[in-house]
């Protein structure tokens, strides 16, 4: 179970990501209601994360946490940011996602 609550934590940490980028890319009114989906997404995330840890090693926990949100980041950049796709990052991307699977298996 705390496996799943770790992994939706990392989701909502591309959500806090993608919503710092549409509050730089927003002004006034609309890039205040960004920022304030930034910090509650953001506290959704630390507070999930902090359930998780209360079961799985730290270690291994917040890298499986900030690799989910860096793939997850990455993907919407590309997706929604229109950022660049090419090759060398969409490999090292995978080598990203290999090492957070690799970290889940060899974790007790």
């Amino acid at each position: 179970m705390n496996w799943i609550i770790l992994i939706i934590a990392g989701f909502f940490e591309v959500g806090f990501a993608a919503c710092l980028a549409k509050a730089k890319e927003t002004t006034g009114t609309t890039s205040t209601i960004w920022v304030i989906g930034f910090f509650i997404t953001l506290s959704i995330s630390m507070f999930l994360l902090y359930k998780a840890t209360q079961t799985l090693p730290i270690g291994t926990s917040y890298a499986v946490w900030t690799g989910i949100g860096a793939v997850g980041t990455v993907l919407v950049g590309i997706i929604f940011f229109k950022e660049s796709a090419d090759f060398w990052r969409l490999f090292f991307l995978s080598t990203l996602i290999g090492s957070i699977i690799g970290l889940k298996f060899v974790s007790n």
